[in-house]
């Protein structure tokens, strides 16, 4: 038998450190006209986060679980059921056919750069291919969460890693009310991820590799390749079940597989061919359908160029402008011929001799 090994994890916050901690957020002088109710509230937070009330709401797990009487969190069976539905929704023939748009940059000219994206116009680009091919666009802005109130993605804390099935699908680390993290977005990203009948990644290279909302999200869906869908059977996040699950065998189900995809990366010195291959190796692990070769994408605009006038650089570079679009026809037509079982995945029925 296998056993976690642990001890490296900080001793609990002491009542005086949590309170600190806990009052950061008010520290605007605003608030000083609510101390006692900020009080009140600190002392149930506190209560919280020494009981370790993770999910403080739950309801039992019902039939179809391997646990039909343990507590789920009521978040997450409602995340779980979404999920169930849009599957459904996703296979039915009638369905229209929906493009998931990533916008991956973290930047906006609603918070401090004061500008648009080069990334969001492409995505605009790509919307219209979209919608004049008929099929919905779903816009996925992944700056939001360098501009909006409480527009979250919490990372990934590698639960995969002490046993595949203690990483559950949806994953079930957040929401944690114990620890303050009630507002994480994967729920209803996992949603539109499974609702897209295509998927195109749109993203700037930021030091070689992905910005940090896009790597967040990407992260957060390892539990979509592999990932168990009953949290029942682990007892929640029960390590030593978990490793026993995975040594009698565990099959790694594909979540989000047989979508169609395409992926647009640019930059302005370096990086963009190991950005754009990272993206499009993971995509196909993910038993993603590649739209063929136009459909991926990496270009520089404005190569060692200034930084201030380079709209004015994407203005100028029309072939660019027309091959982003081009990624987009490529994605709507790899979905047409899917939804028609006119094109697979050539190695779908192949089964790994090392599954992970």
């Amino acid at each position: 038998m296998t056993t976690p090994r642990t001890g490296q994890a900080p001793p609990h916050l002491d009542r005086a450190a949590f309170g600190q901690r806990f009052r950061l957020r008010y520290y605007d002088p605003a608030y000083r006209a609510e101390d006692a109710a900020i009080a009140r509230l600190e002392a149930i937070a506190w209560e919280a986060y020494d009981e370790g009330r993770k999910a403080p709401v739950t309801e039992k797990a019902g039939a179809g679980f391997a646990d039909p009487d343990y507590d789920m969190s009521v978040e997450w069976m409602d995340t779980h059921r979404r999920l169930e539905a849009a599957q459904a929704r996703w296979k039915e023939p009638a369905t229209r056919s929906r493009v998931l748009l990533i916008n991956g940059s973290a930047r906006n000219d609603g918070t401090c750069p004061g500008e648009i994206s080069k990334t969001w116009r492409f995505n605009q680009m790509a919307r219209k291919v979209v919608e004049d091919a008929g099929m919905e666009a779903d816009l996925l802005d992944l700056s939001l969460v360098t501009s909006e109130y409480g527009r979250t993605i919490h990372p990934c804390k590698g639960c995969v890693s002490t046993a595949m099935p203690l990483c559950h699908w949806p994953c079930s680390c957040y929401p944690n009310h114990s620890l303050d993290q009630a507002d994480d977005w994967m729920a209803e990203i996992y949603e539109r991820w499974v609702s897209a009948h295509g998927i195109v990644i749109m993203a700037p290279t930021y030091w070689n590799q992905s910005p940090s909302p896009l790597k967040l999200m990407i992260d957060r869906l390892v539990c979509a390749d592999g990932g168990n869908p009953d949290p029942s059977s682990t007892h929640g996040k029960k390590a030593q079940e978990a490793k026993d699950i995975e040594q009698k065998g565990w099959d790694f189900p594909k979540h989000v597989a047989g979508r169609a995809y395409g992926v647009v990366v640019h930059g302005d010195v370096s990086g963009i061919e190991s950005h754009r291959r990272n993206l499009t190796d993971w995509l196909d692990w993910m038993g993603l359908v590649p739209a063929g070769h136009w459909s991926q994408i990496d270009r520089y605009i404005g190569y060692y160029a200034p930084y201030y006038d380079s709209h004015e650089t994407l203005d100028r570079d029309t072939p660019m402008q027309d091959e982003v679009s081009n990624v987009a026809r490529a994605v709507v037509q790899a979905v047409r011929q899917l939804r028609a079982g006119e094109l697979r995945q050539p190695d779908h029925a192949i089964r790994p001799p090392r599954p992970k």
